[in-house]
């Protein structure tokens, strides 16, 4: 890609600051070009990976500058569909961070926009773009495992921060939304699936389920979830079948968590352990994003599989059983 992408950043929230920002800053045919803050100092990190960063005091003062070609969106929750549609109506390209919105509806208004002004609007759900998943995949929908008869996956980590976001019912906080996106996601990801018979139970504190348990059926497979902010941190997807087994260790969160592993056990006692040192996932949803737009690529993670995993998460809220 001859032509980079110039990206603004709405906000510099850690995750951006941490995460995102370097990606964009790394991944081949980005830019790093613009942020938007309204507290100076907090741009001095994003001006250390790139020095002619161009700094912004309001969202809507980036989103007019005429030379910048796609934001990247990391605010709360509860603000993605509204400056998704703004960022849009700028004529900028969108990657928003999860989920992009809280509704169904939400998702319907961003796919007609999308089609309306033909602008690449998505999420940033990261893990399609990682090699271990896109072996996890191939490997149960290719019958390395035979016939898949239950998924089990627990996804923790314990929230100290009392101000967290993640706390804050009004600004679409909890922890389904949070990383349900992942687990429920993840099991659509790999079987190709929706879930069904969802059943589930939450903690709730506060206004917010800071745990969720959850039970569906995946075609002829069983599934179990279990998710804390409370808990220990343990990332661990298993696939379950007829002939062996797949498990992904650090499946959402590799490096930081720990390095992510993908171990293929068959009932022959055939074992083999495949690790990924060295992917980087933003990266890859960054030049994925840019391949989309520069060369024609389907995207990995177009809105409609979003709008999939929201009416599974709707499910597990539905299926809610007495606490």
């Amino acid at each position: 890609m001859t032509d980079p992408i110039h990206w603004g950043v709405l906000g510099a929230a850690n995750f951006a600051r941490k995460t995102m920002a370097p990606a964009i800053h790394n991944a081949s045919g980005a830019v790093l070009a613009a942020l938007a803050t309204s507290t100076p100092a907090k741009a001095d990190p994003f001006r250390a990976l790139q020095p002619d960063l161009a700094v912004h005091d309001s969202y809507e003062a980036l989103l007019a500058d005429p030379g910048i070609e796609a934001v990247y969106i990391p605010l709360p929750n509860a603000l993605h569909v509204e400056w998704a549609e703004k960022a849009a109506r700028a004529g900028k390209h969108v990657l928003c961070e999860k989920p992009i919105g809280l509704s169904l509806a939400d998702i319907d208004r961003l796919i007609a926009l999308r089609d309306e002004t033909g602008l690449l609007i998505a999420e940033a759900y990261m893990i399609p773009h990682h090699p271990q998943w896109q072996m996890a995949r191939e490997m149960v929908q290719g019958g390395a495992i035979g016939d898949l008869l239950h998924i089990e996956g627990y996804f923790t980590f314990r929230l100290q921060d009392d101000g967290n976001i993640r706390l804050d019912p009004a600004l679409g906080g909890g922890v389904t939304r949070d990383i349900g996106v992942y687990t429920l996601g993840s099991a659509r990801l790999v079987t190709g699936q929706e879930p069904a018979n969802v059943v589930s139970r939450f903690g709730w504190q506060g206004g917010v389920d800071v745990s969720a348990r959850i039970w569906a059926d995946f075609g002829g497979a069983t599934c179990s979830i279990y998710m804390s902010m409370a808990a220990p941190n343990r990332q661990v997807m298993t696939f379950h079948g007829r002939e062996g087994f797949v498990e992904l260790v650090a499946p959402f969160n590799p490096v930081t968590h720990r390095e992510a592993s993908l171990r293929l056990v068959r009932a022959d006692g055939e074992e083999r352990l495949t690790r990924f040192p060295n992917a980087r996932q933003y990266v890859a949803q960054v030049e994925a994003f840019g391949r989309t737009l520069r060369e024609g690529a389907d995207y990995p993670v177009p809105l409609e599989f979003s709008r999939g995993t929201q009416a599974a998460l709707e499910a597990a809220f539905a299926g809610a059983q007495g606490d």
